[in-house]
């Protein structure tokens, strides 16, 4: 029987490898217990789709539309080698991540406000121009997004902007966060052995910052850090491990 990819499909227990995803519209599509393997999804539009339990392997989305896309349950990870899912140049707006192997997954040049991942694997990641932003008028723009009680080990989130982003329970053991900018971002639990952050922007949350709506940050004054909780801390990476447990206490928040 030919499977049909059309919006509000629904697809279980099959494998659909050899289908062409290639602009297909599949909006609000449910994938359960589906298996993609070595797929190039092109251009295709999966806004609202949800994925669950799904293995996903060595596949690309490329230009495709993911926004309030959930995935639950899913593996991306190739058990025959380090390539993971690539997501380029698409939309990533809001979806939903959740309990996820995502190793060794790319996520590069994508737009990616309020994308929400936790209780995933993201070992050796790479976040390539991922953009967690998005502008309010000509001079106001919001970051939004997190990544909750994931595994961050050896990922690379070098100049990864996501002020106030909420990164509790995470592990950024050996990761680089070159120059990222998590100004303002709620660390409290995460692992930050021998990672690389030289350059790297850390702050405290203002008092009772958990209940506290982010505030827009205004282009006018890049790097400006006025009314968000003091000031920004830079960590080097020659500083030793007796200073950056002293640096790492400061932006810990919360009891």
């Amino acid at each position: 029987m030919a499977i049909e990819l059309k919006p509000g499909a629904r697809f279980a227990d099959l494998d659909l490898s050899a289908l062409d995803f290639t602009d297909a519209d599949l909006t609000d599509a449910v994938f359960e217990g589906c298996i993609l393997r070595e797929v190039q999804v092109q251009g295709a539009v999966l806004q609202g789709a949800r994925f669950a339990g799904c293995r996903l392997v060595r596949c690309r989305f490329a230009h495709a539309d993911l926004r309030e896309a959930v995935f639950e349950d899913c593996s991306f990870a190739d058990e025959d080698g380090h390539a993971g899912v690539q997501f380029a140049f698409g939309r990533l707006d809001e979806a939903r991540i959740r309990n996820c192997d995502l190793s060794f997954a790319r996520f590069e040049r994508l737009s990616a406000y309020g994308l929400e991942m936790e209780a995933c694997n993201l070992r050796g990641a790479a976040f390539l121009r991922a953009d967690f932003s998005r502008a309010f008028g000509r001079s106001v723009v919001q970051w939004a997004g997190a990544m909750k009680g994931c595994n961050l080990e050896l990922a690379d989130l070098s100049e990864l902007r996501l002020p106030e982003g909420d990164f509790n329970r995470t592990s950024f053991r050996e990761a680089a966060l070159v120059d990222a900018d998590l100004e303002g971002a709620d660390l409290r639990e995460c692992d930050l052995f021998q990672a690389l952050t030289a350059g790297a922007k850390l702050a405290r949350r203002p008092a009772g910052g958990r209940g506290q709506r982010p505030q827009p940050r205004r282009t006018g004054k890049p790097g400006g850090n006025e009314g968000r909780g003091g000031p920004a801390v830079s960590v080097a990476d020659r500083a030793g491990p007796r200073r950056l447990r002293r640096l790492i206490s400061h932006v810990r928040c919360g009891p």
